[in-house]
């Protein structure tokens, strides 16, 4: 269930980062507002703005800081590949200790 959560944020956070790609918004001077491109202020939009993916530029407009957006998902393939590193390295201590044998 947590990695289908987790998908449906990774999907709406790719959304929101192609709307404001998509109408040129990667700089301050072409910041526009979320609402005119119906980009709606949910958890996704607060997570990108709060890892400063999503810059406010004053009045209510953002842009897409393209640095930072790359950063972000640079960053979460290495919590991913460490997380399946410690599930493996977990798994093979199971089986060297012979938890994981089976018992006849």
């Amino acid at each position: 269930m947590a990695a289908g959560i987790a998908a449906v944020m990774h999907r709406q956070e790719q959304d929101i980062v192609n709307a404001f790609r998509g109408v040129g918004a990667t700089s301050p001077g072409r910041a526009r507002d979320p609402e005119e491109l119906d980009v709606r202020h949910h958890a996704a939009f607060n997570r990108l703005a709060r890892r400063a993916v999503l810059r406010d530029a004053g009045e209510g407009r953002y842009y897409l800081d393209e640095l930072s957006w790359e950063a972000f998902r640079s960053m979460r393939r290495r919590m991913a590949l460490v997380l399946l590193l410690v599930m493996f390295a977990v798994l093979a201590g199971l089986i060297a200790t012979g938890v994981l044998v089976s018992r006849n």
